[in-house]
This record gives structure tokens, sequence and C-alpha cells, in this order.
């Protein structure tokens, strides 16, 4: 066991955190800790982080046992380079290093055993701590966090914030440290980035502990689960997905056990009631009296399930075609991408692509936030759009937000604003706080009860699920998998786009392109980047007929089984990504991109000839 707290308890003020929970790191465990917004989760980890201290209870943890956590204030001196700064996530080996040379040194004098053996140890430590590969590997967790290698040599002040964030997280992974504390790890990560840091961190030879709202990250991820909710910890072994359906069973035989037990209850003291007072049957009365009081009571079963419950409807359907795109070259001070698209009713469009690409300017663009380059746009007859930014989400205003949506929408009744904001979980005295103090998630709530009263029948969504919890990412879902209208919406959340999407737009440095296929059938398809026309709308790949003399039954089953082979081979190098001797090294790493890359078109091939046999056959 590498932590545990025992019996915890962390107050605020007069409101209790949580109180007497276990918690326990073992071995190399992923851990994911889980619950609502405010429940506790990041207190939990700056406890574990010694940033805060619990108000009751034991920290045991082993000796000499290192914690990373990515701190608030990132960098002490930011004229230092970027690459000045992560060689300090490797200061034990640079130390053994210079062991090394001393040692060496020595032995040009000392041939003694213990002399040898003193260096077969040190050079035996520097080999298991990466002190042959520790700078490709520097270079290659640098370049999958979205940086050119060229960016090691400047100053950190000449970053964004944003950037320097990620920086930090790169020298966080780097100092391999026993226990690594991630608290939202996924946020501003592309989608590319997101399944790298998955399977870096499913693969990392320590513990880490992980809070985190993307249920596909969690689910490939941790081994562990623990729920805080309403103060109390529990422990779920498994993935999210084992943690979500036992937390459903639990409830459920808890509810049963507690309904059979009160029905017993009411049995006994029906029994008291009808004996206590007859002579003959008061010794019978005191037994079961005695019996109840000596019962152990089951708790009534509380599940923290409460989310808001919206219906999204279009004021009217309007056209069949809702939005037609024609070579609209977007960017700012220079293009960053030419589009064509069609958007017709119905349909719920994904848009993807690796960060500062083009997925938002498109999306500023269509909304006339920002000019168009060249290229133009058209919205169809009756369409009215609906636009949620997520910048524009968190909005600044002295009124209340009863205020807020009753002067928007002053034809509505008192009562019909407090309804359309109780959807939307703002009830009792919440409709009293000022817009200003409202958390993150809580403004994301008030544009949707906005977007909800405008009935739009074309929403643009632009990453809609940032800052909100769990449920609420569920209960969003809900809503729009209902909505009858059309979507066209930028999310880096994949269970969400998975459960969403009927068509995906991927913008990237080869420019847009479109694919009428689920976010699953994409992601099976696994297109490599050489061969993306091959399924893109309106490009054809023409296939030469089969021959009459050949056998196409035969054929059929002969490709069948050579793609069976090629899919067993690539899942073989799709796992060697997470080999040490490859994520370690930046151009091993290149050329088993370029294999799986080529097996991939091999794939592809064999599938089109596949299909074109299978037509033969009828």
């Amino acid at each position: 066991m590498k932590f545990q707290i025992h019996r915890g308890t962390k107050h605020y003020g007069a409101d209790t955190v949580f109180e007497n929970i276990q918690f326990e790191i073992r071995n190399t465990e992923k851990v994911a800790i889980v619950g609502r917004n405010g429940c506790g989760k990041t207190t939990l980890l700056k406890i574990i982080a010694k940033e805060e201290e619990l108000d009751a209870g034991e920290i045991h943890q082993e000796n000499g046992v290192r914690i990373g956590y990515l701190a608030q204030t990132t960098f002490q001196d930011e004229t230092h380079s970027v690459e000045e700064e992560l060689k300090t996530a490797f200061t034990s080996i640079h130390e053994l290093e210079t062991k090394l040379a001393q040692l060496t040194a020595q032995m040009a004098d000392d041939h003694s055993e213990e002399l040898l053996n003193k260096y077969a140890d040190v050079q035996s430590r520097f080999e298991e701590m990466g002190g042959y590969t520790w700078e490709s590997e520097m270079r290659s967790v640098f370049t999958k966090f979205g940086f050119q290698e060229e960016m090691l040599k400047r100053t950190l002040d000449t970053f964004s914030g944003g950037q320097k964030t990620r920086i930090a997280f790169v020298k966080l992974l780097l100092s391999k440290s026993d226990i690594l504390l991630l608290d939202e790890p996924t946020n501003h990560l592309d989608l590319e980035t997101i399944e790298w840091l998955e399977g870096y961190v499913k693969r990392y030879p320590k513990a880490v502990v992980l809070v985190s709202h993307d249920r596909m990250f969690l689910d490939d991820v941790c081994d562990v689960v623990y729920e805080l909710e309403y103060g109390v910890m529990r422990r779920y072994p498994g993935n999210y997905s084992n943690y979500v359906e036992t937390k459903k069973s639990d409830i459920e035989r808890q509810k049963s056990a507690y309904a059979r037990q009160q029905k017993e209850i009411q049995r006994m003291e029906d029994l008291i009631e009808k004996f206590r007072y007859k002579k003959n049957k008061a010794a019978f009365a005191q037994s079961k009296i005695k019996y109840l009081d000596r019962m152990e009571r089951i708790d009534d079963p509380k599940s923290d399930d409460q989310t808001f419950h919206a219906r999204f409807t279009p004021r009217i359907k309007g056209g069949k075609r809702v939005l037609e795109v024609k070579d609209l070259t977007i960017g700012y001070d220079k293009p960053l991408c030419t589009v064509n698209l069609e958007i017709l009713q119905g349909q719920k469009i994904a848009v993807l692509g690796p960060n500062g690409k083009g997925k938002s300017t498109f999306v500023k663009t269509i909304m006339n936030q920002i000019p168009a380059l060249s290229g133009s746009f058209l919205y169809g007859h009756q369409i009215e759009p609906g636009y949620f930014d997520q910048e524009l989400a968190q909005f600044h205003s002295t009124n209340t937000v009863l205020e807020e949506i009753w002067q928007e929408y002053s034809d509505l009744t008192r009562t019909e604003v407090r309804t359309a904001l109780g959807c939307f979980l703002f009830s009792g005295d919440d409709v009293f706080k000022t817009v200003d103090v409202l958390s993150g998630g809580e403004k994301v709530r008030l544009s949707f009860v906005r977007l909800m009263l405008n009935q739009p029948n074309f929403l643009v969504l632009d990453e809609p699920t940032n800052h909100l919890d769990l449920a609420g990412k569920e209960a969003l879902e809900e809503s729009l998998r209902n909505y009858e209208g059309t979507m066209l919406f930028v999310s880096h959340d994949r269970y969400f786009i998975s459960q969403l999407a009927t068509a995906i737009l991927v913008i990237d440095e080869d420019g847009a392109a479109y694919y009428p296929l689920t976010y699953r059938e994409y992601m099976d398809r696994n297109q490599p980047a050489a061969d993306k026309n091959s399924h893109k709308v309106k490009i054809e790949e023409k296939h030469s007929e089969p021959k009459k003399t050949v056998n196409i039954g035969r054929e059929v089953k002969k490709l069948e089984t050579q793609i069976a082979q090629l899919e067993e081979e690539i899942t073989a190098l799709r796992e060697l990504r997470f080999d040490p001797e490859y994520y370690h090294d930046y151009q091993k790493m290149q050329e088993l991109d370029d294999k799986i890359d080529d097996v991939n078109n091999e794939i592809e091939n064999r599938m089109a000839l596949w299909e074109t046999y299978s037509e033969q056959l009828g």
C-alpha cells in the first residue's frame, strides 16, 4: 500500500466536505475519484499532495514516496527555456550520470571488486530510470502535446497561459512520480492528444489518481473508482462502466431490502399494538418490542441523482436544406482551411480535429462572429440557429438569475420563467443569486436556459460539456438525443460524440473533410492521413470489375481471412505504442506510426475489394 487515509474528515467552516472516509492507493493502481461538482474531489487531491490538511483522521504512506501534482503556480522562473525547465524533471538521472563519471575516473587507478560492484549498481539504476532514453522521451512527450520540437528552445514567458499549463503537464509526466495526481487532465486537449495520454497513463509504471469528467478516459484507464457522495466515500473495483452498473445494482438491492424491512417493521408494530394490552399476550408483545429495538435498521438508500431535465424544441421545422457552405475559407490573419459542406435537416454533425486548426473558427464564421476570408455560406428557408459558445457562456452580470432571463424574455410570466430555470436546477433561492457569483457549470446551465427558450431548429454548439459534471453531461446527452432539429457541435468528449453524432466533419492540417459516419464507424476505419479521400463525400473510388473467370465465393473467403489477419497485426502494432521502447523513442514511434498506416491502407484496399466481390455475389 503506497498511501492511505484512515477515517479522514474535512470541513470548510460549518460545511462538512467528507467525514470518516477510507481511501487507499495500492501498488500501480489507476484510481478515479468521481462525484458531483463541489463534492470535494479536488480537495482530496490537495490533501494527498499535502497542499491542504485533514481536520481529523490519519494519513499513512510508504517512506520516500514521491507525489506529483499539477500546481496552480507552474514555474518559478519564466526566463528559463522549456528545455531547461523540462530537464529539471530528470534531476535524479543527472545526479546518477555525475556519479557514473566520478566512478569511471576512480576506476582508472582503482580496479577493486568493490568499486566495480558499486559502478554496476549505479549503472543499473541509471538504465532503469531511463538514463539513455530521457532526451528522446522528453521530445516525444513534448511534441505529443501539440508543440513543435524547436519550441524547446523558447523561454517560458513567450507562451500563453494555456500553453504553460500544457508544458507543466509534460514536466509532471516526465517526473515519474510514485503517485501521479491528475485533475481534469483531458481539459483543453484535442482528441489525438487525449488518446495518446490515455495510453501513456494506462501504461504508466506507477500509481495514478485522477479526477475527470471524460467517461471514455475513465473507462479505458482506471481499475478502481472511489465515489464521493453526501460526504461519504465508497470504493468500486473496476472501471467507470463497472462502477455505474454496480452502483445501480447496489441501490436497487438496498431499496428492495429497505422496503422488505419496513414491511416487517410495520407487521411487528401491528402485532405489538394488537397484543400489548392483553394480559396473556403482554410478554409476547414485549419480546417483539425488544426485537425491534435490537434490529439493525437499513437506511433508506439515497443517491445524488438530481440533474436537469430539459427539452429543446424547435419553434418551426424549417426547410430541408439547413446550411450550404461553398469554398468558405476561414481564419484570422491567415487562412486555416477551406470548407465545403451541405447540412440537411435532422443531421447531428460533430466537428473534430487538432486544436488550433479551425474548429471553433469555422463555427464562429458561420455564426457571423468573425468574417470569412473568402467563399460563402447560406442558411436554408426558415432556419433559426441557436448558438452556444464556451467563452460567451462565462458571462458577467449583476442581475439575479431570474432578472437575467426575465429581461430577455419579458413576454413570459414569472411562473414560466421559474419553470424554465427549474428545468436546469435553478430553484428556490437559487434564482436570486447574482450571475457574477455563479460557478462555471451554473453559467453553462443558464446559457442552456436561454437556448431552450429561443427554440432554434439548428443548434450550433462549441464545447457544450465543458464545466458540466458527469450527471450534467448525461442529462445534456439525453436532451439533445431527443432534439428533433439539426445540430453542428464541436467537442473533445468522445463519449458525448459517440452518443450523438450521425456524421463527422474533420478539420486538420490537411483541410476539411466530411464523413457520413457515426463516431464509432469513423474510429473503426481509423483512416490514415494519406488515404483520407477514399471516404469523402462526393469522391468515389472506382474498383475494377472482377473477372468472370474468378471464383468469387472463394475470393470473398480468402479476403475475409486476410482482413482478419491484418486486423490482428494492427492490434499488435497499436499495443506497441504503449511499450516504453517506443514511447520513449520519438524516431521509433514515427516508424511504428508509418507501419500502422501501411497496414491500415492494406486493410482498406482488401475491404474495398471484398465489398465489390460481395456485391457480385448478390
